[in-house]
């Protein structure tokens, strides 16, 4: 007999695993990690101040008298690294491969409704690791990434006073502090799995099971 439980730590965890993913890629696709300081735009009817802005693969500048934004990573990994700096390709490739354990990790705490064990195994206590794994891998690429604040692209951007860890005339933008909440968040998830586990493994819930219910929701 399949049983459906729903229990609030369990309800609770899926959804902060939901918010931790959407917060990192949102910040992964978004050119607004580094915010450069507002730059002077000679127009036809005179001047206008734009500000420009750089993601991990991406950016936003002035181009032919409108905002313009683009990626730069027109050959993937394979891009010239003075185009695509390399410690920015090692932490798009991190953080792309924490995205995809952290999307399967969701899978899985909505399976977790109907199949609480894998092969004798907690699917909470599963999921929760490869969460630990996952936030690890997110880390590595949100290290790497200051690690290229001193290449020629963001050197442009930010003078050439920039260097690895130090952004100069910039500052860091919206989506470099989504992704470290999501990182941050993905930890949270991580330890709070163990609780989803208790909470669908309680007395309570063996008492309606016993009572022959499928549907269980407690809070």
């Amino acid at each position: 007999m399949c049983y459906v439980i729903v229990t609030g730590r369990s309800l609770l965890w899926s959804l902060l695993s939901l918010v931790a993913l959407m917060a990192v890629l949102s910040a992964l696709i978004t050119p607004k990690w580094i915010v450069g300081p507002p730059k002077i735009s000679n127009i036809q009817n005179g001047t206008e101040i734009y500000t420009p802005t750089a993601g991990i693969f991406n950016r936003c500048t002035r181009l032919f008298g409108r905002m313009h934004c683009a990626n730069f990573n027109v050959d993937g990994l394979a891009t010239d690294s003075n185009v695509f700096p390399g410690c920015w390709k090692a932490s798009l490739f991190f953080l792309s491969l924490g995205l995809s354990v952290m999307a399967l990790t969701v899978v899985a705490a909505l399976i977790g409704c109907c199949i609480q064990s894998i092969g004798r195994k907690s699917i909470f206590n599963l999921t929760g690791v490869a969460q630990a794994v996952a936030g690890i891998i997110y880390l590595l690429g949100m290290i790497l990434y200051p690690a290229g604040w001193g290449a020629e692209r963001v050197q442009r951007i930010c003078g050439i006073e920039a260097t690895a860890f130090y952004l100069g005339d910039c500052s860091l933008g919206w989506a470099f502090y989504s992704a470290a909440i999501g990182v941050a968040l993905t930890f949270v998830c991580a330890v709070l799995s163990a609780q989803a586990e208790k909470s669908t493994a309680s007395d309570k819930v063996q008492d309606k099971m016993n009572e022959g219910k499928t549907l269980i929701c407690l809070a």
